[in-house]
């Protein structure tokens, strides 16, 4: 009874189209489910994200769950997940990849997920990473470990939004540092982040990363802009 009044007076919402949820969805109605722009990258070994990072980074696998429409419903969802604390949106999302990815031989052998990190500053101010709770779920699904302790952001820059591609790379440059080393050593990460468009944060982490013994390295994010 309870949980009927409060659905009532605060029902839940698609956080894709804002929409009332019926009663057998959660987070996303099913319309939208329908609707998303997914890339089907991982099962059609399409290198799309691989080739945003070709020639800057060395990477095993990478793929995107979705394509990013600028007023889309991704924009809309990352959106929400980023600045209106809406975690549940990267549960959902890491969900969604994870059950797909655990069934592929390329992401068989990962070892540990690491999310791209936010500096202190920032992670104080919004209170969460938005990638953290899409990276729990991807190792969950993966029977794998996830770890938070290994990249650190040491430059606290500004919001990449709406800067040009050369501005982007020139402000990431060595932007992370590694801690926990030995616990990374010989083994196959994957990285994860809500959106990559020019590659450049990931370029970033990738190359710090890199300074670990033989380690091999492969990327998921939300969406590919």
């Amino acid at each position: 009874m309870l949980e009927l009044v409060i659905n009532l007076c605060f029902p839940k919402v698609c956080y894709a189209c804002l929409n009332v949820l019926k009663d057998n969805e959660d987070t996303i109605c099913v319309s939208c489910r329908h609707d998303l722009p997914v890339t089907n990258f991982h099962f059609n070994q399409d290198e799309t994200v691989k080739n945003v990072l070709y020639g800057r980074a060395k990477i095993a696998h990478a793929t995107a769950l979705f394509r990013f429409e600028k007023k889309g419903l991704v924009q809309q969802l990352i959106h929400g997940l980023k600045y209106k604390g809406y975690e549940s949106v990267g549960v959902c999302l890491g969900n969604w990849l994870g059950g797909e990815l655990k069934n592929l031989d390329a992401y068989k052998d990962i070892d540990l997920v690491i999310p791209v990190p936010l500096h202190q500053n920032k992670l104080r101010k919004r209170g969460y990473n938005q990638v953290t709770k899409f990276g729990q779920q991807i190792a969950e699904a993966l029977q794998t470990e996830f770890r938070d302790d290994v990249l650190v952001k040491i430059t606290n820059t500004q919001s990449q939004v709406n800067k040009i591609r050369l501005s982007r790379w020139n402000n990431n440059d060595e932007l992370f540092a590694i801690g926990n080393a030995a616990h990374v050593e010989n083994k196959h990460i994957l990285l994860v982040d809500d959106i990559i468009t020019t590659g450049a944060t990931l370029e970033a982490c990738i190359l710090a990363l890199t300074q670990i013994k033989n380690i091999k390295i492969s990327v998921a994010t939300m969406a590919i802009a």
